[in-house]
């Protein structure tokens, strides 16, 4: 008997023991499977997400504010500011959504409407070290600024409630589908496109869209006859500056964590906007004599916005390189280009942003070094033509051709409809008093 017992006992205390390492071994495996969230990439795209909405306020609304006229200096910071909070809100809602949920070759799904399901420690398959909430936030700061941008080419003459409900329409019609394109999972990035912070999805996006608006606005009253030179230059050095430092965490972060391709991203950017502002100094300095502040400063720009969709695929050297040819060719741009084409974008938006997306776009097809983008996966990573793959040349024409269609397409039917609603320009007297005053009843006079 007491045999019996001590033989149920040894064979209860087996099972109990088996059960206990079964169900640790589950644990063990599910815990291997649940994504990691790790503190230092977090904390270094939360820092990366601050800078890029620094970019937006108060980097490009002093930048934009200190080369407009001193009469619409409030209203163009307005829109800034607009961009800011109207842009978040529809991000939030439907916007990160459209654009990063699902992997539809055209657009996303509704999945993550009102970010219905995010969890505080859910994480997107792009960015599996850091929290979802936090990914979606940063993205939501690329999408601000890129409507902000816009915002330069129709200063001083566009009514602020037409300028609301464009930015709205504007970022879910054609921002949304672009960046799913691009880097949601979308046909582009499926093809290949090499784009790793924006030369496509930002750049090239905004200054398609800025050209279109320059001409269905039309140019500025007493444009080409009156004076139209910067209220306050110092200003838009300062906006310049903040841009600069934002832009770190703009392609920096675009490595979605903290590690070695970060750190090469914000060395080739600051590298760039270097050799841009030599370069369109050089360029003044050669046709007008001097080289004047206003084109330093954009020389800056013109690098920073053409090393962008590069930054995470080239070494030191090919960036100050293309930094160089950036600011030869948007200072062509933004100078005989416009003439030819005669059109009024006031500052500049598609001369800087648009030509620079596009040619940065083609050079990151040319300088791509596969040893920067290598994964375990894909242990060649992405090589462009001095690597011997002059294909991929070829799909970076591709991606910008369907930006541009797409972009200027949309961005011209989106202008007409809200011109049957309300005006896009404010009237002839209105821009004569300035928007500061007629827009939102204010002054710094």
């Amino acid at each position: 008997m007491r045999t019996r017992d001590w033989s149920l006992s040894i064979a209860t205390a087996a099972a109990t023991v088996a059960l206990v390492a079964a169900n640790g071994s589950s644990a063990l495996a599910q815990a291997a499977a649940a994504p990691k969230i790790d503190g230092g990439d977090t904390a270094w795209i939360i820092a990366a997400t601050a800078l890029v909405l620094m970019m937006t306020l108060p980097g490009l609304a002093l930048f934009y504010a200190g080369m407009v006229r001193k009469k619409n200096v409030l209203a163009t910071m307005a829109q800034s500011l607009a961009a800011v909070f109207l842009v978040s809100l529809l991000w939030a809602i439907v916007g990160y959504s459209l654009a990063f949920y699902g992997d539809g070759p055209v657009l996303g799904t509704l999945g993550r409407l009102f970010l219905n399901g995010m969890a505080i420690n859910s994480v997107h398959t792009l960015a599996p070290t850091i929290p979802e909430s936090l990914f979606m936030a940063y993205q939501m700061t690329f999408a601000i600024i890129t409507v902000a941008l816009i915002s330069g080419a129709v200063a001083d003459r566009m009514r602020f409630s037409a300028f609301l409900l464009f930015a709205g329409a504007w970022l879910i019609l054609v921002y949304a589908p672009i960046a799913h394109w691009v880097w949601g999972g979308g046909f582009l990035g499926a093809a290949g496109l090499l784009d790793f912070a924006g030369g496509t999805v930002v750049h090239l996006n905004c200054g398609v869209a800025a050209l279109v608006a320059a001409y269905v606005v039309g140019p500025r009253r007493g444009y080409g006859t009156e004076n139209m030179a910067p209220d306050n230059l110092s200003l838009a050095v300062i906006g310049t500056g903040l841009l600069w430092v934002g832009w770190f965490g703009f392609n920096g972060g675009s490595a979605l964590g903290a590690g070695g391709r970060a750190a090469m991203a914000i060395v080739a950017t600051h590298l760039a906007a270097s050799a841009g502002v030599l370069a369109w100094m050089a360029c003044e300095w050669w046709t007008r004599s001097k080289p004047s502040v206003l084109g330093m400063i954009s020389g800056a720009i013109a690098g920073l916005g053409t090393i962008t969709p590069a930054s995470g695929f080239v070494t030191p050297m090919p960036a100050i390189l293309i930094g160089l040819i950036a600011g030869v060719v948007c200072f062509w741009a933004c100078t005989q280009l416009k003439q030819k084409l005669g059109y009024d974008d006031s500052l500049d938006v598609f001369g800087i942003h648009g030509v620079g997306g596009m040619l940065g776009t083609l050079l990151t097809g040319v300088f791509a070094v596969g040893a920067l983008s290598a994964t375990a996966e894909s242990p060649a990573g992405a090589q462009g033509l001095l690597e011997g793959n002059g294909k991929q040349v070829l799909i970076q024409l591709y991606g910008v051709v369907v930006t541009l269609v797409w972009s200027g397409a949309v961005t011209w039917i989106l202008l007409k409809v809200i011109d049957l609603i309300v005006p896009l320009r404010v009237t002839q007297q209105q821009e004569v008093e300035g928007l500061d005053i007629t827009q939102h009843g204010g002054s710094l006079q």
